[in-house]
């Protein structure tokens, strides 16, 4: 799939767009921003990890240190790299695929205690934020398809948490994007109303542009506009266990705490050798499900997929925001400068609000990292007083009432913790085989928005290992990973922070 421009790839990289002569952005990238040195590095840290919120509930289940076997076999058909959403979906969609194969999961710490188990607890589909900026790097067609996959991704994940009866809080319900500047209101219309020239679905989405009304509909003062659709708020931890124990009841192998260190040439009757600190694995196939972490194992990747830590925050209401009168809404709440906060109010379990996103603090964490790149994989970091700053800030001044509330123990900022998200470098996605290397396939580099895609692009990756064509897969063109599109993204700068759409 050739972009539509030169410029293409870069600009589909950006994660906030704006128009001509104006200073506001508006965020496209629900938790991501790009940073300026993109040939960083590195594996999984290996002891002091934060806990995120999903991690603290589970600390009795066997599923964190599982191991099938006591020894690491020494051969095997399949071996996937990760246990998160995207390794734990890929081993559920071979095992179906390929019932006679052997499927070994291999995890560097504990069950799915990478991204999947800290993110913000979202499945938000982006349904019209994204549009302008994939429309000028790929054209119309492709930008219409990356938010009709992601809308099917949603429904995906809905229908299989609903016909299996999985126990991972699950809430449907409307999600709301307000911005808070006139500016970045005025660009989200524009977008918005482009998309939908364009033949894109918006007759879901319910859009007000009086901001009175806004304010009343979100409960947020300064809301300058609202666009509301149907997303959900999960457990994510839970949702990607209970899909692992379906896959060891059928057959599969998972050994945690077993980092996969290297990837060599096979020399007897298997393709490749996976080298672990517990020793080789044979096999013929591997898929790569680690995310921010694939360059550090597939050198090929550098400065193509890019680790950058985020930070969740978790607060627990004051009793004037509990019960009846508890946040009912998930948010995107848009800033000018291009800024994000996510709101999670878990509405369906214990009513704890997780603020993620792109806000202020989190610019400030990212150019920090940057001067300290060895923390591009630092998932340790927790308790960020200058992030958490923010959020105090955001609730105090755009929920009635908050800054006024009585505080009992219990009550307010509780913990925040770190996750590494993947940057991929065209803001996109890879999904196939790797080139040049027969037998080993890819699916990473979600760009802060996984559980988005994941439920639509992991099944879709094994239908391609089966020998079907992409078509097949149903994803957007752009997702696939080509070596066209490899060499052209390796020889890129870094994509701008922002761009003019």
């Amino acid at each position: 799939m050739e972009p539509k421009d030169s410029n293409g790839p870069k600009i589909a990289g950006a994660s906030s767009v704006t128009l001509p002569n104006t200073e506001a952005a508006l965020n496209v990238e629900e938790y991501a921003s790009n940073p300026a040195s993109h040939e960083r590095t590195g594996f999984p840290k290996q002891g002091g990890q934060s806990l995120s919120y999903w991690l603290q509930q589970v600390r009795c289940d066997p599923l964190l240190d599982h191991r099938t076997t006591e020894e690491l076999p020494r051969e095997t058909d399949t071996v996937i790299i990760g246990s998160g959403i995207t390794g734990t979906l890929v081993a559920k969609h071979h095992l179906e695929t390929f019932p006679s194969d052997k499927v070994l999961v291999l995890e560097a710490r504990e069950f799915c205690s990478g991204a999947t188990g800290r993110n913000a607890g979202h499945c938000k589909s982006d349904q019209w934020r994204g549009y302008e900026k994939f429309a000028k790097a790929y054209g119309q067609e492709q930008a219409i398809k990356i938010l009709d996959n992601e809308q099917a991704t949603w429904r995906a994940l809905v229908a299989y948490v609903e016909e299996n009866k999985v126990d991972c809080d699950l809430w449907v319900g409307e999600t709301l994007d307000v911005p808070l500047d006139a500016e970045v209101a005025k660009i989200a219309r524009e977008v918005f109303e482009r998309y939908g020239a364009a033949g894109g679905k918006v007759d879901h989405i319910e859009v007000t542009h009086d901001p009175v009304e806004a304010a009343r509909k979100s409960r947020i003062k300064n809301a300058k506009a609202c666009y509301a659709w149907q997303a959900s708020t999960l457990q994510p931890w839970k949702l990607t266990a209970h899909i692992m124990r379906q896959n060891l009841k059928k057959g599969a192998n998972l050994q945690t705490y077993t980092l996969a260190e290297s990837i060599s040439k096979g020399t007897n009757s298997r393709k490749w050798v996976v080298h672990t600190e517990r020793g080789d694995v044979e096999c013929n196939f591997i898929v790569h499900a680690t995310n921010a972490y694939s360059a550090a194992l597939e050198p090929s990747l550098r400065g193509v997929i890019t680790p950058k830590p985020h930070i969740c925050t978790r607060v627990v209401p004051p009793r004037s925001f509990s019960g009846s009168n508890a946040v009912s809404n998930s948010y995107g709440v848009l800033l000018a400068d291009g800024a994000l906060f996510s709101i999670n109010p878990r509405c369906s379990a214990d009513g704890h609000i997780m603020f993620g996103g792109s806000n202020p603090g989190q610019k400030a964490l990212d150019a920090w990292v940057e001067q300290n790149p060895e923390n591009c994989i630092n998932d340790g970091l927790a308790n960020l007083e200058g992030v958490t700053r923010h959020v105090k800030k955001l609730v105090e001044r755009e929920f009635d009432g908050w800054q006024d509330a009585e505080f009992g123990p219990g009550e307010g900022f509780e913990d925040s913790w770190s996750g590494i998200i993947g940057l991929s470098a065209d803001g996109v996605p890879f999904v196939g085989e790797i080139p040049g290397k027969p037998g080993q396939w890819i699916c990473a580099g979600h760009h802060g928005h996984g559980m988005a895609r994941i439920f639509t692009a992991a099944p879709g990756l094994v239908k391609l290992l089966k020998g079907d064509n992409w078509d097949a897969t149903g994803l957007p063109d752009v997702y696939q990973m080509t070596p066209e599109r490899l060499e052209r993204l390796r020889s890129l700068e870094p994509a701008p922070a922002i761009a003019v759409i």
